[in-house]
Protein backbone atom coordinates (compact mmCIF):
# COMPACT_ATOMS: atom_id res chain seq x y z
CA UNK A 1 0.00 0.00 0.00
CA UNK A 2 0.54 3.76 -0.60
CA UNK A 3 2.53 5.45 2.46
CA UNK A 4 -0.60 6.71 4.66
CA UNK A 5 0.43 9.69 6.79
CA UNK A 6 3.82 12.13 6.88
CA UNK A 7 4.96 14.24 9.65
CA UNK A 8 7.50 16.28 10.51
CA UNK A 9 8.00 16.64 14.22
CA UNK A 10 10.31 18.03 16.96
CA UNK A 11 12.45 15.34 19.27
CA UNK A 12 12.83 17.91 22.58
CA UNK A 13 12.45 16.11 25.45
CA UNK A 14 10.32 18.96 27.18
CA UNK A 15 7.59 18.04 25.18
CA UNK A 16 7.14 15.34 26.76
CA UNK A 17 4.86 16.78 29.94
CA UNK A 18 5.64 13.84 32.68
CA UNK A 19 9.55 14.66 31.72
CA UNK A 20 9.23 18.12 32.94
CA UNK A 21 9.66 19.72 36.11
CA UNK A 22 5.78 22.32 36.55
CA UNK A 23 8.76 25.00 35.96
CA UNK A 24 9.52 23.67 32.98
CA UNK A 25 5.97 22.28 31.47
CA UNK A 26 4.69 25.53 29.54
CA UNK A 27 7.64 25.81 28.00
CA UNK A 28 6.71 23.76 25.08
CA UNK A 29 2.86 23.74 25.51
CA UNK A 30 2.33 24.46 21.81
CA UNK A 31 4.38 21.78 20.64
CA UNK A 32 3.01 19.23 23.09
CA UNK A 33 -1.11 20.45 21.72
CA UNK A 34 0.54 19.62 18.04
CA UNK A 35 1.81 16.59 19.26
CA UNK A 36 -1.14 15.24 20.46
CA UNK A 37 -3.22 16.42 17.55
CA UNK A 38 -0.39 14.47 15.58
CA UNK A 39 -1.20 11.23 17.46
CA UNK A 40 -4.60 11.24 16.90
CA UNK A 41 -4.15 11.10 13.58
CA UNK A 42 -1.31 8.84 13.01
CA UNK A 43 -4.18 6.47 15.27
CA UNK A 44 -7.19 7.62 12.84
CA UNK A 45 -4.71 6.50 9.58
CA UNK A 46 -3.85 3.25 11.33
CA UNK A 47 -0.65 2.38 10.05
CA UNK A 48 0.73 -0.79 10.57
CA UNK A 49 4.54 0.48 10.70
CA UNK A 50 6.53 3.40 11.47
CA UNK A 51 9.20 4.28 9.19
CA UNK A 52 11.37 6.53 11.98
CA UNK A 53 14.24 8.81 10.27
CA UNK A 54 16.24 10.17 13.17
CA UNK A 55 19.67 12.35 13.27
CA UNK A 56 20.60 11.25 16.15
CA UNK A 57 21.18 7.64 16.50
CA UNK A 58 24.24 5.87 14.63
CA UNK A 59 26.51 8.06 12.36
CA UNK A 60 28.37 6.04 10.00
CA UNK A 61 31.03 7.69 7.44
CA UNK A 62 29.83 7.78 4.38
CA UNK A 63 26.60 5.78 4.97
CA UNK A 64 22.99 5.57 5.68
CA UNK A 65 22.34 2.97 8.50
CA UNK A 66 18.98 1.17 9.05
CA UNK A 67 18.38 -0.83 12.35
CA UNK A 68 18.20 -4.46 11.88
CA UNK A 69 17.98 -5.55 15.16
CA UNK A 70 14.60 -7.53 16.07
CA UNK A 71 13.57 -4.33 18.74
CA UNK A 72 14.57 -1.25 20.28
CA UNK A 73 14.73 0.31 23.75
CA UNK A 74 14.67 3.69 24.77
CA UNK A 75 15.08 5.67 28.50
CA UNK A 76 14.50 9.81 28.79
CA UNK A 77 16.63 10.45 32.41
CA UNK A 78 17.23 13.62 33.23
CA UNK A 79 14.03 15.39 34.06
CA UNK A 80 11.42 15.08 36.68
CA UNK A 81 10.40 11.48 35.68
CA UNK A 82 11.92 8.73 34.12
CA UNK A 83 9.89 8.06 30.59
CA UNK A 84 11.11 4.86 28.84
CA UNK A 85 10.23 3.10 25.55
CA UNK A 86 10.34 -0.57 23.50
CA UNK A 87 9.30 -0.79 20.41
CA UNK A 88 9.42 -3.84 17.80
CA UNK A 89 11.13 -3.56 14.88
CA UNK A 90 9.41 -4.44 11.87
CA UNK A 91 12.53 -6.13 9.85
CA UNK A 92 10.89 -7.89 6.59
CA UNK A 93 10.24 -4.22 5.65
CA UNK A 94 13.53 -2.84 7.12
CA UNK A 95 15.85 -5.11 4.59
CA UNK A 96 13.53 -4.50 1.97
CA UNK A 97 13.91 -0.72 2.51
CA UNK A 98 17.85 -0.96 2.87
CA UNK A 99 17.52 -2.76 -0.64
CA UNK A 100 15.47 -0.57 -2.25
CA UNK A 101 18.06 2.06 -1.10
CA UNK A 102 20.93 0.29 -2.10
CA UNK A 103 19.22 -0.30 -5.54
CA UNK A 104 19.20 3.63 -6.10
CA UNK A 105 22.52 3.97 -5.49
CA UNK A 106 22.80 5.33 -2.05
CA UNK A 107 25.33 3.95 0.49
CA UNK A 108 23.49 2.11 3.82
CA UNK A 109 24.47 -0.36 6.05
CA UNK A 110 22.03 -2.22 8.67
CA UNK A 111 23.05 -2.03 12.18
CA UNK A 112 22.31 -4.19 15.05
CA UNK A 113 23.69 -4.11 18.77
CA UNK A 114 24.97 -6.81 21.41
CA UNK A 115 23.55 -10.51 20.68
CA UNK A 116 24.80 -12.20 17.28
CA UNK A 117 21.61 -13.14 16.11
CA UNK A 118 20.51 -9.23 14.87
CA UNK A 119 16.56 -10.76 15.50
CA UNK A 120 17.45 -11.14 19.13
CA UNK A 121 19.22 -7.96 19.19
CA UNK A 122 17.66 -4.98 21.31
CA UNK A 123 19.44 -1.83 19.87
CA UNK A 124 19.63 1.26 22.70
CA UNK A 125 16.78 3.63 21.47
CA UNK A 126 17.92 7.55 20.64
CA UNK A 127 15.48 10.62 21.90
CA UNK A 128 14.92 11.29 18.36
CA UNK A 129 13.26 8.10 17.75
CA UNK A 130 11.92 7.80 21.12
CA UNK A 131 10.31 11.02 21.17
CA UNK A 132 7.95 11.17 18.41
CA UNK A 133 6.70 7.27 19.00
CA UNK A 134 5.73 8.60 22.45
CA UNK A 135 3.07 10.57 20.63
CA UNK A 136 2.69 8.62 17.33
CA UNK A 137 2.12 4.45 18.18
CA UNK A 138 5.13 3.60 20.67
CA UNK A 139 2.21 3.66 23.66
CA UNK A 140 -0.64 1.84 22.21
CA UNK A 141 -1.19 -1.56 23.03
CA UNK A 142 -0.01 -3.36 20.98
CA UNK A 143 2.56 -0.69 20.08
CA UNK A 144 3.01 -0.26 16.96
CA UNK A 145 6.55 -1.80 15.19
CA UNK A 146 9.17 0.86 14.22
CA UNK A 147 11.61 0.85 11.18
CA UNK A 148 14.62 2.93 12.57
CA UNK A 149 16.57 4.44 10.26
CA UNK A 150 19.17 7.40 10.44
CA UNK A 151 20.44 10.05 7.25
CA UNK A 152 24.24 10.70 6.32
CA UNK A 153 25.34 14.24 6.29
CA UNK A 154 28.32 13.65 4.33
CA UNK A 155 26.35 12.41 1.37
CA UNK A 156 24.42 14.36 -1.25
CA UNK A 157 21.42 15.84 -0.98
CA UNK A 158 19.97 14.55 -3.63
CA UNK A 159 21.03 11.16 -2.68
CA UNK A 160 18.73 11.60 0.44
CA UNK A 161 15.58 13.01 -1.82
CA UNK A 162 16.24 9.52 -3.40
CA UNK A 163 16.60 7.52 -0.65
CA UNK A 164 13.19 8.89 0.08
CA UNK A 165 11.91 7.75 -3.09
CA UNK A 166 12.83 4.28 -2.72
CA UNK A 167 10.68 4.45 0.62
CA UNK A 168 7.51 5.31 -0.66
CA UNK A 169 8.56 2.59 -3.50
CA UNK A 170 8.60 -0.45 -0.73
CA UNK A 171 5.46 1.19 1.12
CA UNK A 172 3.79 0.94 -2.29
CA UNK A 173 4.88 -2.65 -2.90
CA UNK A 174 4.01 -3.64 0.42
CA UNK A 175 0.66 -5.11 1.95
CA UNK A 176 1.01 -2.98 4.49
CA UNK A 177 0.19 1.08 5.91
CA UNK A 178 3.37 3.04 6.48
CA UNK A 179 3.43 6.11 7.99
CA UNK A 180 6.90 8.37 7.48
CA UNK A 181 8.02 10.63 10.66
CA UNK A 182 11.03 12.84 9.42
CA UNK A 183 12.22 13.26 13.48
CA UNK A 184 13.30 17.23 13.43
CA UNK A 185 14.35 19.62 15.91
CA UNK A 186 15.66 23.23 13.24
CA UNK A 187 18.20 25.58 14.40
CA UNK A 188 20.42 25.12 17.49
CA UNK A 189 21.62 28.59 17.88
CA UNK A 190 18.29 30.35 18.87
CA UNK A 191 20.10 31.91 22.79
CA UNK A 192 23.20 32.80 23.31
CA UNK A 193 23.31 31.05 26.49
CA UNK A 194 22.45 27.63 24.70
CA UNK A 195 25.53 24.92 24.38
CA UNK A 196 25.42 25.94 20.44
CA UNK A 197 25.87 29.77 21.21
CA UNK A 198 24.05 32.02 18.71
CA UNK A 199 23.58 32.46 15.14
CA UNK A 200 20.89 34.18 13.40
CA UNK A 201 21.35 31.78 10.66
CA UNK A 202 18.84 29.80 13.38
CA UNK A 203 15.98 31.86 13.02
CA UNK A 204 16.34 32.88 9.18
CA UNK A 205 16.35 29.10 8.65
CA UNK A 206 13.67 28.28 10.77
CA UNK A 207 11.77 30.93 9.71
CA UNK A 208 11.52 29.76 5.77
CA UNK A 209 11.26 26.12 7.04
CA UNK A 210 7.95 27.15 8.43
CA UNK A 211 7.00 29.35 5.38
CA UNK A 212 7.68 26.36 3.17
CA UNK A 213 5.70 23.94 4.93
CA UNK A 214 2.81 26.40 5.11
CA UNK A 215 2.77 26.75 1.08
CA UNK A 216 3.35 22.89 1.04
CA UNK A 217 6.98 23.54 -0.96
CA UNK A 218 9.51 21.12 0.34
CA UNK A 219 10.67 20.89 -3.26
CA UNK A 220 12.32 24.42 -2.64
CA UNK A 221 14.82 22.83 0.43
CA UNK A 222 16.68 22.03 -2.44
CA UNK A 223 17.30 25.59 -3.48
CA UNK A 224 19.17 26.22 0.10
CA UNK A 225 22.58 27.22 -0.54
CA UNK A 226 24.89 24.49 0.74
CA UNK A 227 26.53 25.48 3.65
CA UNK A 228 22.82 27.16 4.77
CA UNK A 229 22.15 24.06 7.45
CA UNK A 230 24.88 23.71 9.27
CA UNK A 231 25.15 27.48 9.94
CA UNK A 232 21.62 27.42 11.15
CA UNK A 233 23.01 24.33 13.16
CA UNK A 234 19.84 22.43 12.23
CA UNK A 235 19.16 18.76 13.05
CA UNK A 236 16.47 18.44 10.36
CA UNK A 237 17.50 19.10 6.73
CA UNK A 238 18.17 15.74 5.53
CA UNK A 239 15.17 14.27 7.07
CA UNK A 240 12.82 16.33 5.56
CA UNK A 241 15.07 16.12 2.30
CA UNK A 242 14.24 12.14 2.57
CA UNK A 243 10.48 12.71 3.52
CA UNK A 244 10.23 14.67 0.66
CA UNK A 245 11.37 12.62 -1.90
CA UNK A 246 8.68 9.73 -0.52
CA UNK A 247 6.03 12.16 -0.62
CA UNK A 248 6.75 14.13 -3.24
CA UNK A 249 4.57 17.44 -4.46
CA UNK A 250 0.87 15.71 -4.34
CA UNK A 251 0.58 15.45 -1.21
CA UNK A 252 -1.45 18.25 1.40
CA UNK A 253 0.97 19.67 4.06
CA UNK A 254 -0.49 21.31 7.09
CA UNK A 255 1.34 23.81 9.65
CA UNK A 256 0.34 22.91 13.12
CA UNK A 257 2.86 24.59 15.31
CA UNK A 258 6.24 25.80 15.56
CA UNK A 259 8.01 27.79 18.39
CA UNK A 260 11.64 28.24 19.55
CA UNK A 261 10.98 28.41 23.55
CA UNK A 262 14.95 27.24 24.81
CA UNK A 263 17.81 26.93 22.13
CA UNK A 264 16.51 25.08 19.19
CA UNK A 265 13.22 25.35 17.10
CA UNK A 266 10.50 22.56 17.27
CA UNK A 267 7.52 22.41 14.33
CA UNK A 268 4.88 19.96 13.89
CA UNK A 269 3.54 19.16 10.48
CA UNK A 270 0.72 16.97 9.23
CA UNK A 271 1.22 15.27 5.92
CA UNK A 272 -1.70 13.62 3.78
CA UNK A 273 -2.30 12.23 0.44
CA UNK A 274 -4.07 13.89 -2.03
CA UNK A 275 -7.58 12.45 -2.54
Amino acid sequence: MPLVLGAIVPHGSIAIAEWCTPEQRPLAAKTRTAFEELGRRFDAARPDVTVLLTPHHVHVEGHMAIVTAGAMHGVLEGGAARVELHAKLDRDLAHAIQSAIAAAGVPIVGVSYGANDAAASVMPMDWATQIPIHFMGGRTDPAVPIVMLAPARDLSWDLHVKAGRAIAGVASASKKRVALIASCDHGHGHDAKGPYGYTPASKIFDDRVVELVKRNALAELLTFAPGFPIEAKADSFWQMLMLHGAIGTAWRAEFLSYEAPTYFGMLCAAFTPAD
